[in-house]
């Protein structure tokens, strides 16, 4: 007897499935560390541009979209929620009311990413563009601030529900050029593997040009 998936997934399926088990280490470990938990986020958000790479190199499977967007609820709706969650119950935890609001945000955070990643699968999977702001963005720009120390639940909590709202937006947002998404994942990389002042500054670089896709990609992002 051999496993249902064999000979139905491609090889970009294999890391998209990785990627839904690094949204799975990252919420285990927002119990533990949040800055350790941001860079797991950071590396799934890496995993989920490479399984891109690989299914327009190797081609993709039916399956694919679907597995996507449910490794993406897992790694950029419920992890970086759990961030969240972890940050206003470490600076909140004597005040019930605010963490109750604080992961309330959170779990609307993780609705709206499956709204989001539900009407991509259906509507924008083929397209060069997509609506609303990606999970994965929205996920990586939460994981750098917290690398970069801007943990202030209530600025934290929030950037968490302006961004859950955008993502349910009909703002459009042009896909990353190759060359662009390349130059992300190389700071994006040096941020998780380097500690200290240098590693700080390639957060800060990461979440410099993660704001600047939100604000200014749908506008000015060239050739969009």
């Amino acid at each position: 007897m051999k496993p249902r998936f064999v000979g139905r997934l491609g090889v970009a399926d294999v890391v998209t499935a990785g990627n839904a088990a690094l949204g799975f280490v990252a919420a285990v470990l927002t119990a533990i560390d949040v800055r350790l938990a941001a860079k797991v986020i950071l590396l799934g958000a890496m995993a989920d541009g490479l399984d891109g790479v690989l299914a327009r190199r190797y081609g993709g499977s039916d399956a694919g979209p679907y597995l996507d967007s449910l490794a993406d609820v897992a790694s950029f709706g419920v992890a970086p929620a759990l961030l969240v969650a972890a940050v206003v119950r470490e600076a909140w935890g004597f005040d019930q009311l605010r963490v109750v609001a604080g992961v309330a945000v959170a779990a609307f955070f993780v609705a709206m990413a499956v709204v989001r990643l539900a009407l991509y699968t259906a509507y924008d999977s083929d397209s060069d563009k997509t609506v609303g702001v990606p999970t994965t963005l929205a996920a990586t720009i939460l994981s750098a601030g917290v690398l970069v120390g801007f943990v202030e639940p209530m600025l934290l909590v929030v950037l968490t529900g302006i961004l859950a709202l955008l993502m349910i937006s009909d703002v459009v947002y042009p896909d990353l050029h190759a060359q662009d998404a390349l130059v992300m994942g190389v700071v994006q990389g040096l941020a998780i593997l380097l500690s200290g002042r240098l590693g700080m500054g390639f957060a800060f670089g990461l979440l410099f040009l993660a704001l600047g896709y939100l604000f200014l990609g749908p506008r000015f992002y060239w050739g969009s």
